[in-house]
């Protein structure tokens, strides 16, 4: 893969997109403001990079400018305001990504109903590629699903048994020992997250086409 080279004057869009982050630049013009919303599972960071914003996180308010940034938490109701005369240039990242990536709710304080699909709405149009029939998606999604269950009970007994190590290594002071059962330890836990992504990455492209 090429390095890529992004320029937040000119690239006012999505940039990257996996189950594990998106990233992206955003303009609002003077007094534009983006919808107040949550996310269920991601941490969103926000970075001004030109004029100045008014971020509004869990009731507290704060007014940002070049160069300063601001998060918000899993769960935590956000928004953004742009303030003074001119646009307000940011960028953004939330992680992780998967959907129902924004949670909206109503001006009573309840959770509406999830919608799939629309942070990443313009890049589905735009691929050249024909997808995967509905069917054939969700077949992947539980073929992942099985996968995962089947990974994560094998992570189960070898922490189990490496856990058992570790603690064998500590008592009789033996650090080499200690260092071989977490690398084991951590091998299996490698294995059992990339299983992880896996199910994460046809989720993504399940969850929209759903709705479409």
């Amino acid at each position: 893969m090429s390095l890529k080279v992004y320029d937040y004057r000119t690239d006012l869009r999505n940039l990257f997109i996996t189950p594990e982050i998106r990233s992206r630049f955003m303009r609002l013009e003077a007094g534009a403001v983006a919808s107040r919303h949550s996310h269920d599972l991601g941490h969103e960071v926000f970075v001004v990079l030109e004029g100045r914003a008014e971020f509004e996180i869990d009731g507290e308010r704060a007014v940002l400018g070049p160069g300063q940034m601001c998060f918000a938490r899993a769960g935590q109701l956000h928004q953004v305001r742009a303030v003074g005369d001119g646009s307000m240039t940011m960028y953004l990242s939330v992680t992780p990504h998967l959907e129902p990536t924004h949670t909206s709710w109503d001006e009573h304080g309840n959770k509406l109903p999830p919608r799939y699909g629309n942070s990443t709405s313009a890049e589905r149009a735009a691929r050249l590629e024909l997808p995967d029939s509905l069917e054939a998606l969700a077949d992947s999604h539980v073929a992942a699903a099985r996968t995962l269950a089947e990974v994560t009970a094998a992570n189960a007994g070898a922490q189990e048994v490496a856990a058992a190590a570790l603690k064998r290594a500590v008592a009789e002071g033996d650090r080499a020992e200690a260092k071989a059962a977490v690398d084991a330890m951590w091998n299996e836990m490698h294995h059992t997250y990339l299983s992880v992504q896996a199910l994460e990455f046809v989720w993504n492209e399940l969850a929209p086409r759903s709705m479409e």
